[in-house]
């Protein structure tokens, strides 16, 4: 393999972004939801329903008149999972029915040829999404889609995040979400969700997600540039590392850090290919490589995940050795208890901290075929404070990213890319 000079963070090369506008100009509320598109909306939705306990919530196909695309929606909390696959081009489909308005059969087929089961779309509310797009575009983003307003209530735009993943605008004109997700969605009838098993496995909305990029340094420079977020956290190879692979990363956060997009890049001449150069190659090139989903139990979420993982539901990477968990106690031992050290071994679930709070964390296989995208379960602990109207709530990024727990996550991830390697026996 062909050695490469890492970019390090804050070296020369980098070029600094022009002045932000002010944020009352280009408010991020926080993530709507995320859009995946697929070939089969109805069995994927179903799967990551079972599998992540999120309630079918609303739909868009044939029976609701949209002949363009079928698009179903889980949710659980405020963390919203859409999944989106178009019906036959040669039904003449009639692109005026598509409750999604940036739906576009050639696009989406293409999207899911080259990167299989992936996030195409990933949606913040801002206070207008015409003026957040208006801005972007000043400040050097591509433009995907200009605004689009849906019956009066919603405005939709979009403008590209990196590869081939779109930022998506949403704004309620009326300043509340609509109560059917979108115009044009309708919600699931209560017997079509009368399932025997639970669906509240304690998920409550979306953290962070993580970017898998060739080349940091451009990235971070365009996304800085046009959505004004502030650096939050950097870590490179040398710090979390292995001597098989590595990477280097930057965390973005919006104004109050509700909105985190990590971004990561491959570095070379280790002994085994970066996890990010794998997943780049299986993607056939830029994306989101994994979603972080916060709960406030991550002992029951994951009593209840595994109890589906091996019938439907996601498995999991293979848990850090006991040495970790006996050394557990000195690290948060003032935080948790023996008792949860010990449900966190038993359960594979990593911890780690900053000088704030505390991060639980654990991280499934693949969701798909290819060895790319992937969910991360977190719970933080500690860092509460109160707002403006005196109510508490927990500052965003609490805890760090588990930088402590790098080392270990990349020995798990090595072990199971070995497990995917030719059985030469055979």
């Amino acid at each position: 393999m062909a050695s490469t000079t890492t970019l390090m963070l804050g070296s020369p090369s980098w070029s600094a972004p022009t002045p932000c506008p002010t944020a009352s100009k280009f408010k991020t509320k926080g993530f709507h939801h995320v859009e995946f598109w697929c070939s089969d909306a109805t069995n994927v939705s179903r799967r990551f329903s079972w599998a992540l306990g999120m309630q079918l919530a609303a739909m868009s196909d044939l029976s609701t008149g949209n002949t363009a695309h079928a698009s179903y929606l889980i949710r659980s909390g405020d963390c919203n999972f859409l999944f989106t696959a178009p019906y036959s081009s040669h039904l003449s489909p009639t692109a005026a029915t598509a409750s999604i308005p940036t739906f576009d059969h050639t696009t989406c087929r293409a999207f899911v040829a080259a990167h299989g089961l992936a996030p195409r779309a990933v949606a913040v509310e801002v206070e207008d999404a015409g003026t957040a797009f208006s801005i972007s575009v000043a400040h050097g983003s591509k433009p995907s889609s200009p605004p689009i307003i849906l019956e009066d209530q919603v405005v939709l735009a979009e403008v590209f995040l990196f590869g081939d993943v779109v930022l998506r605008f949403i704004s309620f004109n009326k300043g509340e979400p609509c109560p059917c997700f979108l115009p044009k969605f309708e919600n699931m009838e209560e017997a079509t969700l009368s399932y025997s098993y639970s669906l509240d496995n304690g998920i409550y909305r979306l953290d962070h997600l993580v970017g898998g990029v060739p080349d940091l340094g451009p990235v971070f420079s365009y996304l800085k540039e046009f959505t004004c977020f502030h650096e939050f956290a950097e870590f490179t190879s040398e710090e979390v590392g292995t001597v098989e692979s590595g990477l280097n990363s930057v965390v973005l956060a919006n104004n109050d850090e509700m909105v985190l997009i990590v971004i990561c890049e491959p570095v070379f001449g280790t002994k085994r290919r970066s996890q990010i150069q794998t997943y780049l190659e299986h993607n056939n090139g830029e994306g989101v490589q994994h979603l972080a989903l916060m709960t406030d139990d991550i002992f029951k979420t994951l009593r209840e995940m595994k109890k589906r993982s091996a019938v439907g539901g996601f498995e999991f990477m293979p848990p850090p050795p006991t040495t970790y968990y006996k050394n557990l106690k000195k690290r948060v031992g003032d935080v948790l208890s023996d008792e949860e050290i010990k449900e966190c071994e038993e359960l594979g679930v990593m911890v780690d901290r900053d000088d704030q709070g505390t991060l639980l964390q654990i991280f499934t296989k693949p969701i798909g075929d290819r060895p790319t995208t992937f969910i991360e379960i977190i719970q933080r602990l500690g860092c509460m404070v109160k707002d403006e109207e005196g109510k508490m709530y927990q500052k965003g990024g609490c805890g760090g990213f588990g930088k402590g727990n790098f080392a270990e996550l990349f020995k798990s991830v090595e072990e199971f890319e070995k497990s995917l390697e030719p059985n030469k026996d055979c």
